[in-house]
């Protein structure tokens, strides 16, 4: 019996209390606008939930989120269709892997709505609208908690991370970049990109310089005088539209950065100097560059490196927004260009792809059917013998995970 299993003791038939993640974790969302017949509709205007138009049986979430056979999410949002990633370990090729997980949704939701098309005689595009990535927080043991807050976290990251960002996830018409404090994770905002490469190198990008700030002895914003990062002299991120956190708005900016030459040096640092966006992101890079090397894969390291100097295009090179982003999932797509033999599945999204397929678990002579997920950190089981309702952490299923994949489906 593993440690886990002895610490846990006998199951309970009653859920169990919410556990935080054993090990970090990231994962992305993405929003996108609706158009029927190309007019912009709200999504329950059409549909009550998912299941409108999504064929099968799917395990619910909460409210209208079902989950989909790939192991995200998918749910209406104020408006849009929100699709979720489940959460991904962090280790190398993480971002990868989260940003695979989340075209293979938009593929999934793409194909349910071609069918939907055919049979209702009415045609609807996916628009990308927004893009989150998220991290998960903690804190190094033996620091003060009081300049280590992730409220005070998310305000210094959005000091630092707009303009790298920018240079590889924003368009022409994008108006900011967000990041706001989620409780148990950061939570950074973008326009969706529509280009899978060009996200997995955003969101490692991220996921690096997130997790490298963490280890910070303080998130006070003094801290960043005493580093050789350029932060900008005429800059002060407000307060973010929606939730609580920090957005870097186009008019936060000395002149609008989506609007400019990003080659141009028309910006000046807190020290003095006047430098181009793409010489300010290249520098912010190399600053935490031994943490964004240990969490990408070889690919998208040479093309990070290549956009910020200039080998390889950002999207703010381009005379405007390009018209991928008005037809998601027709005229962008997943190119396989991650296969699993080149990149495998995270622990994490093999346990709750097993979920919500329903595989059965053969555990400790007991036949457990999940039934259900209860957020993205634990399992709901019923069990064979007496119908009880058992409650899992993924974090205990992972040990299990080797003999879950050997059950037939």
């Amino acid at each position: 019996m593993s440690s886990t299993e002895k610490q846990r003791g006998k199951w309970a038939a009653t859920p169990a209390a919410p556990e935080r993640l054993q090990l970090a974790a990231m994962g992305l969302e993405s929003e996108f606008g609706l158009l029927v017949d190309d007019r912009p509709t709200r999504p329950e205007a059409v549909f009550e939930d998912p299941r409108s138009f999504i064929r099968g049986e799917l395990m619910h979430r909460i409210g209208t989120s079902y989950h989909v056979p790939t192991g995200g999410a998918v749910y209406f949002d104020t408006g849009v269709i929100e699709v979720a990633t489940p959460v991904i370990e962090i280790e190398r090729g993480a971002p990868a892997r989260a940003v695979r997980s989340l075209w293979e949704s938009i593929r999934f939701v793409r194909e349910e709505l071609d069918d939907w098309e055919r049979r209702a005689g009415r045609r609807a595009r996916l628009t990308g609208f927004s893009a989150h990535y998220n991290v998960s927080f903690e804190r190094s043991g033996g620091r003060p908690r009081a300049r280590r807050s992730i409220e005070r976290l998310a305000l210094l990251l959005s000091y630092i991370l707009p303009v790298p960002v920018l240079l590889l996830a924003a368009n022409r018409r994008s108006t900011g970049v967000g990041v706001r404090p989620r409780g148990d994770r950061i939570e950074v905002t973008v326009d969706f990109t529509p280009s899978p490469a060009l996200m997995v190198a955003t969101a490692t990008i991220i996921v690096g310089i997130v997790r490298a700030i963490m280890r910070w002895p303080s998130y006070d914003l003094h801290v960043l005088d005493r580093t050789d990062l350029p932060v900008l002299a005429a800059f002060a991120p407000v307060r973010h539209t929606t939730r609580h956190g920090w957005l870097a708005r186009y008019s936060c900016f000395a002149a609008n950065p989506f609007a400019c030459d990003i080659d141009a040096p028309l910006w000046r640092t807190r020290d003095g100097r006047r430098l181009s966006l793409r010489t300010i992101a290249g520098l912010t890079a190399r600053h935490f560059w031994r943490e964004i090397r240990r969490i990408s894969d070889p690919f998208t390291f040479r093309l990070i490196g290549s956009v910020l100097h200039g080998r390889a295009p950002s999207l703010l090179e381009l005379p405007d927004r390009p018209p991928e982003y008005e037809d998601v999932g027709h005229l962008v797509s997943w190119d396989d260009l991650f296969t699993e033999r080149q990149l495998s599945r995270s622990r994490y999204e093999r346990v709750i792809v097993r979920a919500i397929q329903g595989r059965r678990l053969f555990l400790n002579g007991e036949t457990l059917t999940p039934t259900g997920m209860r957020g993205w950190s634990q399992v709901v089981f019923r069990r064979e013998r007496d119908a009880a309702c058992i409650v899992l952490p993924i974090d205990f299923l992972v040990e299990h995970l080797p003999n879950w994949e050997r059950t037939p489906r």
